[in-house]
C-alpha cells in the first residue's frame, strides 16, 4: 500500500494547457475516486501517475519518493485499462501470469499467485479459456486478476466498466469494492460516471477544466456542493437551479423572488443585499409534488417554500416512482416523486420547496453561500 501526493501538478500538450496546478493527497489504502466529464483532465492525472505521461510541472511523490523520472515498470503499480488489453492467443491463466513469467518468478509463485487472484475473482473454472470465450464482464475481472498477482503499491483504474452494460456494471462495482475491502491496496479509479464514484469513493475528487473543483466523501460532494459545477454534476436527476433576486422592499432580506415572481423565504444568515442575484439550488428529490391546489401566491411559510402551482411537462416512471417534468414559468424542472405519478403533459400540479433542502450559489462566480 502507498501515500500518494501531487503536489502542483500541470500538463501542457504545447500551448493547451490541460492539468492546472493540481494538488491531492491520497491516504494509505484509500480509494479516490476522479470523476467529471470528458476532457477535465482525470485521465491524463492517472496516466502521469502510472507514467505513461510526462509531467510538464510539478512533483508525483509515492510514500516521500519522488518518482517523475522513474520507468512505468518501477513504480509497482497496476493498471486496469477501459480496454481489457488482454492477450488473445493467451489463457486466462496465461495472461494473469504473464508479468510475473516476464520478471522470472519461481512457477509454485506464480501457481499460488494465480490460484489466489481466480479464486477472489471466480475464475478459477475459465482458466484455460482464451478471451474470444469470456463475456465483457469476466474479461475484465481477468484483467483485474492480472494486476492483483503483482501485488502493486497501488492500483489504477481507468474507466474500467465502461464497456459493460448496465447490469454487468452493477455487479462489477460490487466486485470491485469488495476487492478493494479486502486487499487494502490503495486505489486511483477514473470514471465520468457519477453514480460509480458515489458508490465506490472514500474521497471523490470532482473535476472539470483541468482543476480540482471539490475534495470530499460522497456524502459531502452530495449535501454540500461546493459549486455549481459540483451541484450539477453529482446527482441523478441531476438538481434543479432556479434563479432569483433578494427582495429590495424587505427590510430583514428574508426573502428571494423568483424569476417567474413567487417568492420564498431564505436563512438571514446568507447576508444577501436587496436586490443580489443568487442561484437557488434544489434536488428532484427533495421537491414535494401533489395534486392541483388554488394556485399561491403569498410569501411561504418557516418550515417549507411553496413555489406554487407547476405544469406537468413530461413523467418518466422508473417502477419505484417517476422522474415528474415540470414547467415554473417557462423552465422545465424535475422533481422525483416516490410512488406511483397518474399525472400526464398538461396537468397541473403544485411542487413545495422545503427550506432546508436548498442550496444557495453565487449567480457571478457560482460559488455556495449557505
Amino acid at each position: 500500500m502507498a501515500e500518494i501526493d501531487i503536489r502542483h501538478v500541470r500538463k501542457s500538450f504545447q500551448n493547451l494547457e490541460i492539468l492546472k496546478a493540481v494538488d491531492l493527497s491520497i491516504r494509505t489504502g484509500e480509494f479516490i475516486v476522479l470523476v467529471g466529464p470528458s476532457g477535465c483532465g482525470k485521465s491524463t492525472l492517472l496516466r502521469m501517475i502510472a507514467g505513461l505521461e510526462e509531467v510538464t510541472a510539478g512533483d508525483i511523490v509515492i510514500d516521500g519518493k519522488r518518482i517523475n523520472d522513474l520507468a512505468p515498470r518501477d513504480r509497482n503499480l497496476a493498471m486496469v485499462f477501459q480496454s481489457y488489453a488482454l492477450y488473445p492467443h493467451m489463457t486466462v491463466a496465461g495472461n494473469m501470469s504473464y508479468s510475473l513469467r516476464l520478471r522470472k518468478f519461481a512457477q509454485d509463485r506464480i501457481a499460488a499467485a494465480i490460484g489466489e487472484a481466480s479464486r477472489v475473482l471466480g475464475l478459477t473454472a475459465l482458466m484455460e479459456r482464451r478471451p474470444r470465450a469470456l463475456s465483457g464482464g469476466q474479461r475484465q475481472r481477468v484483467a483485474m486478476g492480472r494486476a492483483i498477482v503483482r501485488e502493486p503499491q497501488a492500483f489504477l483504474w481507468d474507466e474500467p466498466l465502461s464497456n459493460l452494460d448496465a447490469r454487468l456494471r452493477e455487479q462489477m462495482r460490487a466486485e470491485i469494492k469488495k476487492l478493494h475491502r479486502r486487499l487494502g491496496t490503495t486505489s486511483i479509479y477514473v470514471t465520468h460516471d457519477q453514480i460509480e464514484a458515489m458508490t465506490l469513493a472514500d474521497r471523490i475528487v470532482a473535476m472539470d477544466a483541468g482543476t480540482i473543483q471539490q475534495i470530499g466523501t460522497p456524502a459531502d460532494l452530495y449535501d454540500r456542493p461546493a459549486n455549481l459545477f459540483v451541484a450539477g454534476f453529482i446527482g441523478s436527476p441531476a438538481m434543479n437551479f432556479l434563479h432569483a433576486r433578494m427582495a429590495s422592499e424587505t427590510p430583514t432580506r428574508s426573502a428571494l423572488i423568483l424569476a417567474d415572481g413567487p417568492r420564498m423565504t431564505v436563512p438571514e444568515t446568507l447576508g444577501l443585499q436587496a436586490g443580489q442575484a443568487v442561484i437557488v439550488g434544489i434536488r428532484p428529490e427533495h421537491i414535494v409534488v401533489g395534486d392541483a391546489a388554488p394556485r399561491q401566491t403569498g410569501v411561504a411559510g418557516k418550515t417549507g417554500t411553496g413555489a406554487g402551482e407547476a405544469i406537468v411537462d413530461l413523467v418518466e416512471p422508473t417502477g419505484m416512482g417517476a422522474i415528474v417534468h415540470f414547467r415554473l414559468d417557462t423552465v422545465v424542472h424535475k422533481a422525483y416523486h416516490l410512488g406511483r405519478a397518474d399525472w400526464k403533459a398538461g396537468d397541473h400540479i403544485t411542487v413545495h420547496f422545503p427550506t432546508e433542502r436548498l442550496h444557495f450559489f453565487g449567480a457571478t462566480d457560482g460559488r455556495r453561500l449557505n
